[in-house]
């Protein structure tokens, strides 16, 4: 499920589905039942293993045109967000319909907003890399990807360091423990911020808990091995 198919509803059902689908630290219907969240992986083969090159995203006329173009794991299907055309579906509601708040606090985080989504579920995983983009003029990559880690409940033990993409963007990364008020459990998760002339790029992979997010980690090496400007 994607922004702009379980909104169709208001108030409170709005919510879910977005919380469920942008949602870093929230519980969602995704869960499935699955295992606790923060549990180290006992097969961590998945995760050293190179990630097989689907396509790509970013260009004009791609699947999500960005500031940037990446490439994208095989069979991982992206989407891309219109975070204006959703919070103006959330407003039309009530006036006491808190749908248009929820939908800003889901579409933007810090200084950026969601652009594109890249869904794993067709890859067999529980989870989504997505790309959240920002102004021209916004401070460094540092700096927004600090306020962005900040924006997210929950969140904490984020180690930042400097890196280069392959296609030679400097950036910052950070992995990051996120613990869900709700659900009482704590993942990882782990985010990359580079500048670009229009405006500041934030890749984030999540994933259901930790074990899918360490199965995820090839796909969002392969994104930031090949990271460059659109």
């Amino acid at each position: 499920m994607r922004v702009g198919v379980g909104f169709a509803g208001r108030g409170a059902a709005v919510a879910v589905a977005l919380a469920t689908l942008l949602g870093g630290c929230a519980g969602s219907a995704a869960d499935d039942g699955k295992g606790a969240a923060g549990a180290t992986p006992s097969d961590t083969s998945e995760a050293e293993s190179a990630a097989v090159r689907g396509g790509s995203v970013g260009a004009a006329g791609s699947d999500c045109a960005l500031p940037v173009r990446f490439d994208v794991a095989a069979h991982w299907k992206a989407r891309a967000i219109d975070a204006g055309a959703e919070q103006s579906k959330a407003s039309k509601g009530s006036g006491d319909d808190p749908s248009a708040a929820v939908a800003d606090s889901l579409l933007h985080q810090g200084p950026v907003t969601a652009a594109c989504e890249i869904d794993a579920k067709p890859a067999g995983h529980i989870g989504f890399l997505r790309v959240w983009t920002g102004k021209a003029g916004t401070p460094g990559p540092g700096t927004v990807l600090r306020q962005f880690v900040a924006a997210e409940d929950g969140a904490g033990k984020a180690a930042y360091r400097s890196v280069r993409t392959g296609g030679g963007l400097k950036g910052v990364e950070v992995e990051y423990l996120c613990t869900s008020k709700l659900l009482g459990e704590t993942k990882k998760e782990t985010a990359l911020a580079v500048g670009t002339p229009d405006g500041p790029v934030v890749l984030h992979l999540g994933g259901m808990d930790t074990e899918e997010h360490e199965a995820m980690r090839p796909a969002y090496e392969l994104a930031k091995r090949t990271l460059r400007l659109g």
